[in-house]
């Protein structure tokens, strides 16, 4: 195949809707944040210390949640180099999931804000700034996207780099894990919550369980898709949002009930996000290599 014909097969591959400019700013505006407020929390519990919209019986949390919102930051800055909603669907879809999941939640558990119980001046000021931005967040998710598919589509052509079969069956897993965990802590926090190998409250677990529903949406999403090339943005999430968790359990590790069986659990559904990232990236590089 010469290297004309490749690029046109690719090209035919991602041929879908035009991504609109209000999904493009959504995901670089998240990102700028992501970068500041995840960056913020993430470095404050490697600390040990507590700073969140809500009190916290443990570091960690807060520190995750941070941690979750810095390592997507890559991807979500890799949006905006996109042509087609077809290529960042597999990262917006969860991004919607996060930002819905995260204002929802807040309000529901509104009465146990900084805001509402007082607190640290700081904390209280970040409470607030949580839910306005938050909600800012949440309106803009829905209606983007929403306008985004009134585009017309153009014609797509078949996949340019399929998932090999071998990779079907871990990613099935790894996504189920992500997406059974999340929402068991959503719906039953209270049940739920026991089985986090640290000390959470309520609205932790819930947190937590967000994120975790949202990295099996993408996942699963990408498993879906079935073509590396409609998923560049998320392989740049899932590794790095494996690689920040990595670091701030470890800094909190002495805080973990290692010898639990949810414990290994995590261990092992991290380790998948990480391995699922950097084989995608392989298998990219090796089909574009191909094409060439």
């Amino acid at each position: 195949m010469t290297q004309a014909a490749s690029h046109a097969s690719a090209r035919s591959a991602v041929d879908g809707r035009p991504l609109t400019a209000g999904v493009a700013m959504l995901a670089t505006a998240v990102a700028v944040n992501s970068l500041l407020v995840g960056g913020l929390l993430a470095a404050v519990s490697l600390t040990g210390h507590v700073f969140g919209a809500w009190p916290s019986p443990e570091s960690l949390n807060p520190g995750l949640i941070g941690a979750a919102m810095l390592g997507t930051a890559p991807g979500l800055f890799a949006v905006g180099r996109a042509r087609h909603w077809e290529e960042v669907r597999t990262l917006l879809h969860p991004l919607a999931v996060v930002l819905v999941g995260l204002f929802t939640v807040t309000l529901l558990n509104a009465d146990a804000l900084y805001i509402a119980e007082g607190g640290p001046v700081l904390s209280v000021l970040f409470s607030l700034g949580w839910i306005f931005v938050l909600g800012l967040f949440c309106v803009w998710a829905v209606i983007a996207p929403a306008l985004q598919h009134r585009v017309p589509a153009q014609q797509r052509g078949t996949a340019a780099a399929p998932l090999p079969a071998w990779s079907k069956p871990p990613l099935a897993v790894l996504g189920s894990a992500w997406l059974g965990i999340g929402t068991g802590l959503l719906v039953r926090p209270g049940f739920w919550a026991d089985f986090v190998p640290w000390d959470t409250n309520r609205l932790d677990a819930q947190a937590l369980g967000v994120w975790a529903l949202a990295l099996g949406v993408g996942v699963l999403g990408a498993l879906a898709e079935d073509d590396l090339t409609r998923t560049r943005p998320a392989l740049l999430a899932l590794p790095g949002t494996a690689a920040t968790m990595t670091v701030v359990l470890a800094a909190r590790a002495a805080h973990v009930d290692w010898t639990s069986g949810p414990a290994l659990s995590l261990v092992c559904m991290v380790a998948g996000l990480l391995s699922a990232g950097a084989s995608g990236h392989f298998l990219l590089k090796r089909s574009a290599a191909l094409r060439d």
